[in-house]
């Protein structure tokens, strides 16, 4: 099997599309196996992965952790809010020495964009960028594109709208590139407060109106909206946001064609989508979280096969 071209994963922006499609070759293996009783491979029995997370996630890390142990990898977990950094230590002294401890790849979640590829310069172990800010999300990426393959056959050609909170979304970011990639036609949509200002250099299409965007598309990612980084109202209020950029039932029962919708979670039930949105068959998000384990493992095994022992 080919390697890939890059030595960390820090972002989609570095991948070509032969890495996407060798690390979807992988998922598909490995996704046999989460489904087989015995759910472990002994892939990566002799390797340590560090998951430090300086900011609060549920999902990731505790996907992340099962696609470690899946394969067999000794597993450090480390929160900051509970630690030393707390107390003004450096990114790279935290790191270095969690590293002294004979650690081989690190899982990172950071607050601040590029603190992963920070990192990648300074350490002597695998990165792997699991969300830097506003910046890129590149597993999230991954497995939406992924489960667009799953369900539609493939990605090229597909048209893709994301809709929401673009300004403030590494998953929008990540998810652009990877589409692009892959020979997809982009839409962003969202209030023109969220939209980014430069959004237009990336070569995706730019639409206000989510009856429009939905028309157009073959696939809907419906994004969360992120209170927690919005420092100013960029809307009126959540009610009005839902009425404009909600997706309901009614709403997709009215459109003329069967759309996929999928969402990176956690989902503000009654704000992005409504609950029978979320559960209808035209609903792709549990797949999402299942194809999220297979790719979190592709990647940390094809990357571990990269340490020097």
């Amino acid at each position: 099997m080919d390697n890939l071209s890059v030595e960390h994963l820090i972002g989609i922006e570095d991948l070509t599309a032969r890495d996407i499609e060798i690390i979807f070759q992988t998922a598909d293996r490995f996704k046999e196996v989460i489904n087989r009783p015995i759910k472990k491979v002994p892939s990566l029995r002799d390797t340590t992965i560090a998951n430090v997370f300086f900011e609060n996630s549920t999902r990731t890390k505790l996907s992340f952790e099962l696609a470690e142990k899946r394969l067999s990898a000794d597993v450090v977990n480390f929160s900051a809010s509970s630690s030393s950094v707390t107390k003004g230590e450096t990114l790279v002294d935290t790191v270095n020495n969690i590293l002294s401890m004979k650690v081989d790849m690190v899982v990172m979640r950071h607050p601040n964009p590029g603190a992963a590829k920070f990192l990648a310069e300074r350490v002597n172990a695998k990165v792997i960028n699991a969300g830097d800010g506003t910046h890129e999300h590149p597993t999230q990426a991954l497995l939406d594109s992924y489960s667009i393959r799953e369900k539609l056959g493939e990605v090229k050609g597909k048209k893709v709208v994301i809709v929401g909170d673009i300004l403030h979304s590494r998953v929008a970011l990540s998810n652009i590139y990877a589409l692009q990639k892959q020979g997809a036609e982009v839409m962003v949509c969202g209030p023109t407060t969220l939209i980014p200002k430069f959004i237009h250099e990336l070569g995706v299409k730019v639409e206000h109106n989510l009856r429009k965007a939905l028309e157009w598309c073959d696939v809907a990612n419906m994004l969360r909206i992120q209170l927690e980084r919005q420092d100013i109202q960029y809307f009126p209020s959540l009610r009005e946001y839902t009425m404009l950029y909600g997706l309901d039932k009614k709403l997709l029962n009215s459109l003329s064609k069967e759309i996929v919708v999928m969402h990176p979670g956690p989902i503000n039930r009654g704000v992005e989508i409504t609950s029978d949105v979320a559960d209808s068959k035209q609903s792709i998000i549990l797949n999402q979280v299942e194809n999220g384990v297979a790719i979190r493992m592709a990647v940390i095994y094809l990357l571990a096969s990269k340490i020097e022992r």
